[in-house]
């Protein structure tokens, strides 16, 4: 089965830095489109950062270019999301999703999701 689970989320101040993981199972991890997604309180569901290496494209949310980073790592089928300079609006529970094989990139439809990771960031 698919199984997607989150780690690295915790408590940080403004301009620190974590690292998400999202390690993955059960699927053929490189053909597969993957990314972060977070939902702060009272709000919906955005798309921060997605990755389809089989088809050489990425997605970076404005609001965190220049700040956060994904990747992935095709030995051990982890994906990452290195986040730097955090900020305050930055405090969501971040989720990892999946899907494919797939031309798509980065989508609330996305079939697989993890159970989040939550990331709180003090001013």
């Amino acid at each position: 089965e698919v199984q997607l689970v989150e780690s690295g989320g915790g408590l940080v101040q403004a301009g620190g830095s974590l690292r998400l993981a999202c390690t993955a199972s059960g699927f053929a991890f490189g053909t597969y489109a993957m990314g972060w997604f977070r939902q702060a309180p009272g709000k919906e569901r955005e798309a921060v950062s997605c990755l389809n290496s089989a088809y050489n494209s990425e997605y970076v949310a404005d609001s965190v270019k220049g700040r956060f980073t994904v990747s992935r790592d095709y030995v051990k089928n982890v994906m990452y999301l290195q986040m730097n300079n955090l900020k305050p609006e930055d405090t969501a529970v971040y989720y990892c999703a999946a899907d494919g094989p797939t031309t798509g990139l980065c989508y609330n439809g996305m079939e697989y999701w993890g159970k989040g990771t939550p990331v709180t960031v003090s001013s």
